[in-house]
């Protein structure tokens, strides 16, 4: 057998049976640790993730009921006091949609503070204001400057959707997955988009926070422009209270 032959084998006997090192095997032990945590982990998340699925499927099914319901009551309260010669009014609105429509020229400071404070700092922007007497009587010290009126459900739904982004630590995120609004309002049991319009919609008990975790929605001007900002809508203007129109308004907006 050649030297050379048997110097290679007399070294690659050595190099097999020359132990492993334990810092090399601490190592690879550590590794398949982190991806037995990983693995449990992604399973987990997964399973949460399909039971969370799961309740907001059933609540945008009851929401949709809800709703449907409480047209129908309106229609038959329409038709009974048709049908007796009466008229039937309304519930005053409990959430308004409010809208800027003028500048920041020649604005009072007291005036130029209310419009801070309803957090409508530019032009067309649009926030909403749940109904009391406080709001109410700063609506009416900056109604030449906004135009409002309560929005119906497809407006909230769709400015929310189309236009909608969250305030996370007081920066502006898209709202592109129910884990953003969960980390946010979960503890106020508001977990996904539907959760979030119908709190806003019906005013319910965690309005204001679901409102203040809504950033102002940055609408564009309306298709066809504004017709005379300078004068109140019931004169032929733009801005005041529109009521229902105001629907109309934000959807040549959005």
């Amino acid at each position: 057998m050649p030297p050379t032959f048997v110097l290679i084998l007399i070294l690659w006997h050595g190099f097999v049976c020359s132990p492993v090192p334990e810092s090399f095997l601490k190592k690879k032990k550590t590794q398949e640790a982190i991806k037995a945590t990983r693995v449990a982990a992604k399973s987990e998340s997964v399973k949460a993730r399909k039971a969370a699925r799961k309740v907001i499927f059933k609540r945008a099914e009851k929401y949709v009921k809800e709703y449907q319901n409480k047209e129908k009551s309106l229609v038959r309260a329409r038709r009974q006091a048709k049908n007796a010669g009466n008229f039937f009014v309304e519930d005053m609105p409990k959430v308004l949609l409010v809208v800027r429509v003028k500048g920041i020229m020649r604005v009072a400071p007291k005036t130029k503070k209310i419009l801070q404070l309803l957090r409508l700092r530019q032009i067309n922007n649009a926030t909403f204001m749940k109904v009391n007497f406080a709001t109410m009587t700063m609506l009416q010290c900056v109604e030449p400057y906004v135009t409002y009126g309560a929005p119906t459900l497809k407006t909230v739904s769709e400015l929310i959707y189309k236009r909608g982004f969250g305030k996370v630590n007081k920066q502006r995120i898209p709202l592109t997955d129910n884990q953003i609004i969960a980390k946010a309002l979960g503890d106020k049991d508001i977990l996904c988009m539907e959760d979030l319009i119908h709190e806003i919609f019906t005013c319910g008990p965690h309005f204001k926070e679901a409102n203040n975790f809504l950033w102002t929605f940055k609408l564009s001007n309306p298709l066809g422009g504004w017709s005379d900002k300078g004068n109140h809508f019931s004169e032929g203007g733009d801005a005041g209270n529109r009521e229902e129109l105001i629907n109309k308004l934000v959807g040549r907006m959005n």
